[in-house]
């Protein structure tokens, strides 16, 4: 009979959050996967466990997974964490748990701490539907490809970010999403926890201002609200401003129609005059 895989939910930041079932299972647990065998032994001993670790992380994924994967079909339990939150939401782990599934291995979740909840729970943004895009692309051109993508959807939308990309991440915001309200949450959970809201532009201010950006970054975006103005010189600014910040010419056309119900001619004919 193969061992259970278990996916365990661990401290975004305060230690007190681990919950008294992940506890046990990682007590119980024959052998314990994470990222970082020197992160993971500290929440261990905050906890009063001793056990031997073993690294899974993005380096070794596909080494490991055939290592746990057969010490699973032996009946080895294995719990799986990663250095915060919940395995696999942009952390490792994927692999594994698609090739235990195939293989008819019992994956079990124990639910903990996440990042997105957490900040999506305070943010006062709207929760009935939101999308979480993971990290925004790095390069420019694909990370205004994303917003463009995304921009049309009725819903709140969630990113991580990097501390040295925060400023040219929430400029890019502030010009492809526009005047949307935009909650930053900064070291949720621990002593610096903090929440930045107002305009994407007005927040890179604030942190360009600062001598330095440091912290764990979730950034949550309000769902467009219509504005009622869809006359022709408000499109045409919306127009130009997405052709000064990269985007092509015909795709800033289809990009506005979309934002107002209109189609790509329409549009064309306000700006152009035709």
């Amino acid at each position: 009979m193969p061992g259970t895989l278990f996916i365990i939910g661990t401290p975004i930041g305060n230690l007190e959050d681990i919950s008294f079932r992940a506890v046990r299972v990682l007590r119980e647990a024959d052998r314990i996967a994470c990222e970082d065998t020197r992160h993971t032994r500290r929440l261990l001993e905050h906890c009063g466990i001793d056990k031997p670790l073993l690294s899974y992380h993005e380096h070794n994924e596909k080494e490991r997974t055939a290592e746990l994967l057969r010490a699973l079909e032996e009946g080895v339990s294995v719990a799986l964490v990663s250095d915060a939150g919940t395995p696999l939401i942009a952390d490792p782990g994927y692999r594994i748990v698609h090739a235990a599934r195939e293989r008819g291995i019992p994956v079990s979740p124990i639910p903990g701490p996440s990042a997105i909840m957490a900040a999506l729970s305070a943010s006062g943004l709207a929760t009935d539907a939101f999308l979480f895009g993971g990290f925004l692309p790095a390069k420019a051109a694909a990370r205004r490809r994303t917003l463009e993508v995304w921009r049309s959807l009725d819903a709140t939308l969630v990113f991580y970010e990097a501390p040295h990309r925060m400023i040219e991440s929430l400029r890019a915001i502030g010009e492809i999403l526009g005047s949307r309200r935009v909650v930053v949450a900064r070291e949720l959970t621990k002593i610096h926890e903090e929440f930045l809201e107002g305009r994407a532009a007005s927040i890179a201010d604030t942190l360009a201002a600062r001598p330095a950006v440091k912290g764990e970054f979730t950034i949550l975006i309000a769902r467009d609200e219509p504005s009622g103005d869809s006359g022709p010189a408000n499109i045409e600014a919306e127009v130009q401003a997405l052709i000064s910040a990269g985007t092509p010419r015909m795709d800033a056309f289809k990009a506005v129609a979309r934002r107002h119900g209109l189609s790509k001619r329409d549009v064309y004919r306000r700006v152009e005059g035709g």
